[in-house]
């Protein structure tokens, strides 16, 4: 009777788990700092998400790329990371769900004024051959360390020629610091997503004018993120959870929290009526 009557007074009750959202500095889906701070895409998304989790509760944790992957890969963390590519090699250590939103294709961001450098290297339909590029080592190209260009672009990566041409930056805010170092010449291309460019180009008051992005010879239009949780079993019950609410949430609301920062709004949200429409999505 002791214990009925225990479990029955506040506070006794099992306490939920604590589900720790990893968030990089990476806008325009998570925003830091300055006056659009926790205006990203994701930002907005989180409350609502969360909102339909009560089974846990939840903590926001800002974290670097290293220490969020040490995170989701460690057994004893309970985590989740909203803004993953899938990779073979990740797939090994994280668990990966149905994808949430998709974003306009890595590419290579460039000064307009270097456009010549890369004219041979263009194609009629203006994609650049970045395999050809690297190639002939005409010119050095900055890259985020640890980061996921997507499957053409990342072997294209593995197997350059030349690795010393490929510049490795790190840090939270490594695409902004590459655009100044961009205009310092001590590279001559980056390796983006477009909207994060234009985000810290604008931030850095580098008129947009002055950049040109180019996409890949071979890379798809838009690539999907998902959301990465430790592969565990807690990981696994909150997956469930996720990717059902997901399934609405990715249409009703993340679509729309995303093209917000789209150049051409109106032709994403057009492309985004058949994002999801394949069956195993």
């Amino acid at each position: 009777m002791i214990a009925v009557l225990l479990a029955c007074l506040p506070g006794t009750a099992s306490a939920r788990d604590t589900l720790i959202w990893l968030l990089r500095d990476f806008p325009p889906l998570t925003i830091f700092s300055g006056p659009l701070a926790g205006q990203g895409a994701i930002d907005k998304l989180m409350p609502e998400l969360t909102a339909r989790m009560p089974e846990y509760d939840h903590q926001i944790m800002h974290v670097n790329r290293a220490r969020g992957t040490q995170m989701l890969q460690d057994p004893d963390v309970f985590a989740c990371d909203p803004t993953l590519l899938w990779t073979p090699e990740r797939d090994r250590t994280i668990l990966f769900s149905i994808p949430a939103y998709a974003t306009p294709s890595n590419g290579v961001t460039i000064e307009r004024s270097r456009h010549a450098l890369f004219a041979s290297f263009i194609d009629a339909d203006g994609h650049l051959d970045l395999a050809a590029l690297l190639a002939s080592e005409s010119v050095d190209v900055g890259i985020v360390g640890g980061r996921s260009y997507g499957p053409v672009i990342d072997k294209v990566l593995r197997e350059a020629p030349r690795p010393d041409h490929l510049i490795l930056h790190y840090g939270n805010t490594a695409v902004g610091s590459m655009l100044e170092m961009e205009r310092l010449d001590r590279f001559q291309a980056i390796i983006s997503y477009w909207p994060e460019a234009r985000f810290h180009a604008q931030q850095q008051g580098i008129a947009l004018q002055e950049l040109e992005f180019l996409p890949v010879k071979g890379v798809p239009k838009y690539q999907f993120a998902h959301i990465g949780c430790s592969k565990t079993d807690k990981g696994r019950a909150a997956m469930e959870i996720i990717n059902r609410e997901m399934r609405v949430l990715r249409e009703t609301r993340l679509v729309g929290f995303y093209a917000q920062w789209m150049v051409k709004k109106e032709e994403y949200l057009r492309d985004a009526r058949t994002f999801f429409d394949e069956p195993q999505n």
